[in-house]
């Protein structure tokens, strides 16, 4: 925050409250659960999701997601009951999914690929009632034997329903709005993740506002490609199975091919996709203009969209392209934006508000902060998750009241951002050491933290910076300087701690890290990775690439 932006504040405090909100909530108390069992009735015979190999009626989902229900409820999942998915994405991954909610419970995504540690570790925090998997001997293992734990399930025995089998009747516990939907894990600064709980009222808000937006149903296909564990899928898996359109799900590790992409979109007919903007540019050199005629919208979040991107995009492509913006922590996207026409602008604008949500923007003292000046984004209105799963006093901190001398509940996202003249949202990136690397979002302490459990680290600090073709990458620095071995037994031991997505491209070791005034790790003042054994002196230092 500058001093400019704070005397402007002062000035004139209230410049920005038009702006803040949108449309007013749609809100009827209905769950995910009702509106897939109506959607079931409703489209019955359509087709409702395929993967390459397996295709469902709705009828056929409703049969075999209901008979998961019936089981789960039996292992006593119900409201605010957590269970985790652990799966590869298919048919049956959604299946699982579909039945979590059919049985009232919140569903837990958890990637197999996940160092087991880290499985264990959520899993451990979330404390699930039932597990879901493709494979029970690699959760056991992972969990470590431990007793009197969540009961696996076997995700195969319900991949063929047999003939005739019914779900039993009834839907098990009442249900309230206001109950858990789902649980995404983030990244936490402590190196220990966080489980954002979003309840049935916001990701259904959620959802009625895309599809009021967007207006799909069938003979409309969704291509669910993004990684479970991210919140994107969530609409991807449920809007087209709320509104009778076809769901395709992408073969696993489908989504980082484009070429992969571009042939399944053609194929498919895809109508609605999604592409975080880096994915985008990758995928914009695998299709000629034209070659996708039936590929209505596209829809990209994840990371700032450049004016560059999205005016190749509409060149070649004409309309459709929107950009959404939003945390986990606020059910999936909060703010919306399509480009219409040539982006001029130095960013593409993040948008307006969407239906139930209320953006502000405001200064290091909690006041507004007028157009054109840069504040931290503020996020009010339905769609605030409920809590950090069994993080009572993290929930406190992250989700404020009093704002404004009110009751009513905002959360802090640490994204800066400012109001143009009209109205719209610029995203100018975070206020503390929280980044986005290729659409996924990463916590920089969280490397930080499990890199300095190595007995051979005493300090480490993690920065993304480009590369010399302007490509981000993800660099670590540690001190003191270790030697060959010792740098590659540090990369192995991260392999074993933290997802693929959270090692470094390279780590660079030091005999000290540069620190301010202040005794912090100075990150501006960290020197470019070179590669060969460590030098001599105080500022030698060791590359090893990933």
């Amino acid at each position: 925050m500058t001093t400019q932006d704070t005397v402007m504040a002062d000035q004139d405090p209230f410049p920005t409250e038009a702006f803040e909100c949108g449309p007013e909530p749609i809100e009827d108390g209905r769950t995910l659960r009702d509106l897939l069992l109506e959607a079931f009735d409703t489209h019955a015979d359509q087709p409702a999701l395929a993967d390459g190999s397996v295709s469902l009626s709705y009828a056929g989902l409703a049969q075999h997601a209901g008979l998961l229900a019936a089981d789960l409820r039996r292992a006593g999942v119900g409201p605010d009951r957590v269970v985790a998915v652990v799966a590869d994405r298919s048919v049956t991954m959604a299946v699982a999914i579909a039945g979590v909610l059919l049985a009232g419970g919140a569903y837990l995504p958890v990637d197999p690929t996940w160092p087991g540690a880290r499985i264990k570790q959520v899993l451990d925090d979330a404390e699930p009632t039932a597990i879901l998997c493709d494979d029970p001997s690699a959760v056991a293992a992972a969990l470590d034997g431990a007793q009197g734990g969540p009961v696996l399930l076997d995700l195969a025995q319900w991949a063929k329903a047999p003939t005739g089998a019914q779900p039993a009747a009834g839907t098990g516990q009442a249900q309230s709005d206001l109950d858990l939907a789902y649980v995404i894990y983030t990244s936490g600064s402590t190196g220990s993740p966080k489980g954002a709980g979003v309840p049935h009222r916001g990701i259904v808000n959620r959802l009625r506002w895309m599809q009021e937006q967007f207006r799909i149903g069938p003979g409309d296909c969704v291509l669910q490609k993004t990684p479970y564990t991210f919140d994107v899928s969530v609409w991807e898996f449920l809007w087209p199975l709320l509104t009778g359109a076809r769901l395709f799900m992408a073969a696993p590790g489908g989504h980082r091919d484009p070429g992969y992409l571009a042939d399944t979109i053609r194929r498919e007919r895809v109508t609605i996709v999604h592409f975080v903007p880096s994915m985008l540019d990758l995928f914009l050199a695998e299709v000629e203009p034209g070659s996708l005629p039936a590929l209505r919208h596209v829809i990209a979040s994840g990371e700032a969209l450049s004016p560059a991107l999205a005016n190749r995009f509409t060149a070649a492509h004409g309309g459709g392209l929107h950009n959404l913006y939003g945390p986990t922590e606020a059910s999936v996207d909060v703010s919306f934006w399509s480009c219409e026409r040539p982006e001029t602008g130095r960013s593409v604008p993040i948008g307006r508000p969407i239906r139930g949500v209320r953006l502000t923007v405001r200064d290091e003292h909690g006041r507004r902060v007028p157009a054109g000046a840069i504040g931290e984004l503020y996020i009010g209105g339905v769609c605030l998750a409920r809590e950090y799963l069994n993080r009572p006093e993290l929930t406190t901190r992250s989700f404020v009241v009093g704002l404004d001398g009110t009751q009513d509940r905002y959360y802090r996202t640490g994204d800066l951002a400012s109001w143009t003249q009209d109205g719209l949202l610029e995203y100018h990136g975070r206020t503390d050491h929280q980044v986005k690397l290729h659409g996924q979002r990463i916590e920089l302490g969280e490397i930080e933290a499990v890199a300095g459990e190595h007995p051979a680290v005493r300090m480490a600090a993690a920065v993304v910076r480009p590369d010399a073709r302007g490509l981000a990458r993800l660099l670590l620095y540690v001190s003191p300087a270790l030697d060959q071995q010792t740098s590659g037994e540090l990369r192995g031991f991260l392999r074993q701690r933290l997802p693929e997505n959270y090692l470094p491209s390279l780590i660079t070791s030091l005999d000290r890290l540069p620190l301010t005034s202040s005794g912090k790790c100075d990150r501006k003042a960290l020197p470019e990775p070179t590669q060969g054994g460590p030098g001599r002196g105080a500022g030698r230092r060791a590359a090893v690439r990933r």
